[in-house]
């Protein structure tokens, strides 16, 4: 029987991996070149539903703090998201997150005091070899805008990961997820219709029905998934379960898009594996944290 943290890293790594479908959608259901559009449909629709199911609104402070986690893990995330996905080749926006555990640790190390060891430290520079490893044989011709775009929202990612850990979490993972999924859909509604506007043309079935996937599944049910494992397992641990994202959205490439994978794609997935097992299992020691706990610890 599976014990309560290992349950609980199996259900946060849920996550990252239907994040990892999100670059193959994206390319195969969605119209092109709408990726703010892409990012607040995926985002708002889902906060109002955890709404409706929770019915609970922020109070004093969690209003700013709320919109500020919005920005970070949503609003600046999902469009950074979407613009790499809309410029690079499936599987190759989500390689440029094998940054982001290496980025999370060291944050959390002088924000969080959480231990910088020589062993997280290794891990994560395996991720990203066993990432760039990956990189290298993609077929296609990168785009330096989509490049940038995904390093953005790697660091954004990043420090919403280690905000969330600092600030805790004043109520379900399913309240403050709907929370930050508002504030950061509501950001991107503004900056669509500044930038990008209303659709010139009907969305098809085929648009609604991915839309609907990205919102439901890869939002809605991953984000309370997300947001639970932060609250309760240290911040590098979570970071390195993103990586699961990239060994995805290769495979998913692979298998349907009929992108090619080489041998030695192959030895960077299984080095990408092993570097999230060095990690987690280096916090084996570590019990799992209530969200209570988190966050009356915050706030003495």
């Amino acid at each position: 029987m599976l014990s309560n943290r290992r349950l609980l890293i199996l259900t946060t790594a849920l996550a990252p991996a239907l994040w990892g479908t999100t670059y193959l959608t994206a390319t195969m259901f969605l119209p092109e070149g709408r990726p703010l559009l892409a990012a607040t449909l995926r985002a708002l629709p889902a906060g109002l539903l955890l709404l409706l199911v929770c019915r609970q609104l922020p109070r004093g402070e969690w209003w700013w703090k709320s919109w500020v986690l919005g920005i970070f893990n949503i609003g600046a995330f999902f469009a950074l998201l979407f613009i790499a996905a809309y410029r690079l080749p499936g599987g190759v926006a989500a390689i440029v997150g094998g940054i982001q555990p290496l980025v999370v640790a060291l944050l959390a190390s002088r924000v969080l005091h959480e231990r910088l060891t020589a062993r997280v430290v290794a891990a994560g520079l395996a991720g990203v070899f066993g990432v760039g490893l990956i990189t290298l044989q993609a077929q296609a011709r990168l785009d330096a805008i989509g490049v940038l775009a995904a390093v953005g929202g790697t660091l954004s990612m990043a420090s919403g990961i280690v905000l969330s850990k600092k600030w805790g979490q004043p109520a379900s993972p399913l309240t403050t997820t709907a929370w930050q999924l508002i504030t950061g859909g509501l950001t991107l509604l503004m900056v669509m219709l500044a930038f990008e506007g209303l659709p010139a043309t009907a969305l098809t079935p085929s648009n609604l029905g991915g839309y609907a996937y990205l919102s439901l599944v890869g939002t809605a049910f991953a984000y309370v998934m997300w947001f639970r494992g932060i609250a309760r397992l240290p911040a590098s641990t979570t970071a390195f379960l993103g990586l699961l994202s990239p060994v995805v959205a290769i495979l998913l490439g692979w298998a349907v898009a009929g992108e090619a994978f080489t041998p030695t794609q192959m030895l960077g997935v299984l080095i990408v594996l092993g570097s999230i097992a060095a990690a987690i299992f280096a916090k084996s020691a570590r019990p799992p944290v209530e969200y209570e706990v988190v966050a009356a610890n915050r706030s003495s």
